[in-house]
């Protein structure tokens, strides 16, 4: 059984038990989560695809890190004007474990 949730704009395929890595969300190490934008949801054979939203499904997760991301380097240049700008960025991420999806 797996779900596909919608959260920080983007979507994620979930399954009990998984670990992923979200955009950030406030709430400290510990904090529960239900997920009520979920989309789609396979159980075995069946299929159910929310239009746009399945709104009988949640899926429960909790925080386990509050982390940053791998610096990302933004060069920015215009040719023959002298024109160089470099700049770093590090994405705030919530690192979530699954715990159940409940219909």
């Amino acid at each position: 059984m797996y779900a596909i949730v919608k959260t920080g704009g983007k979507q994620y395929k979930v399954s009990p038990g998984d670990t992923l890595k979200v955009e950030k969300i406030e709430g400290k190490i510990g904090d529960t989560l239900v997920f009520e934008e979920v989309l789609m949801l396979i159980n075995g054979e069946k299929r159910e695809v929310g239009r746009p939203l399945l709104s009988h499904v949640k899926v429960t997760g909790e925080i386990t890190k509050q982390t940053k991301g791998r610096k990302i380097i933004v060069f920015k240049s215009k040719r023959r004007k002298g024109y160089r700008k470099k700049r770093g960025h590090r994405q705030l991420l919530t690192e979530l474990k699954i715990h159940d999806i409940t219909i």
